[in-house]
């Protein structure tokens, strides 16, 4: 068994700063909450299994959404699209109240999903772990839908970026 020695952690900014270097896609994490539909931008979202599907997020233990998901038990990812930068600012930024207004809507599984995005999923709660100041949120795919014409919106070193093939 390997022991763990301690050793001083990279500052947070320096971390950052290493993250970025990591191209990611972004997602909007969805759900149904007490006064409407909840949801924040996300790019902490992978497959967890294939067999048994499951996907991964990670969410801030102080989230909304992470709140409203525990209500339901349900949540929807939708991976925006090469064009919805804008939609990933505005799950950041704006106030829970308005980052739904005037937007398209899906409705499945009693989860809104936003209507043009590149792809959509719906899970059903399998189990959550808190891991410092995030929690873990363990999803089984229950519905899904992928438009294979869009291209995903990518981050890397802060922005935007595009897939070139």
């Amino acid at each position: 068994m390997a022991t763990s020695v301690l050793l001083p952690s990279v500052p947070d900014a320096e971390f950052r700063d290493f993250m970025r270097h990591w191209p990611t896609g972004v997602a909007i994490v969805t759900t149904t909450g007490a006064h409407g539909p909840a949801g924040c931008t996300v790019n902490a979202l992978m497959s967890l299994s294939v067999e048994p599907p499951l996907l991964l997020v990670s969410l801030c233990e102080d989230s909304r959404t992470l709140e409203a998901i525990r209500g339901t038990d349900l949540f929807g990812a939708s991976i925006l699209e090469a064009e919805q930068g804008a939609l990933s600012e505005r799950f950041c930024h704006c106030a829970p109240a308005e980052r739904f207004a005037g937007l398209e809507l899906r409705v499945e599984h009693g989860v809104p999903l936003l209507a043009d995005a590149a792809a959509q999923l719906v899970c059903s709660v399998q189990e959550l772990h808190r891991c410092a100041d995030h929690v873990l949120v363990v999803g089984a795919p229950v519905w899904q839908s992928v438009d294979p014409a869009r291209e995903p919106l990518l981050l890397h070193r802060g922005g935007p970026r595009r897939i070139v093939g």
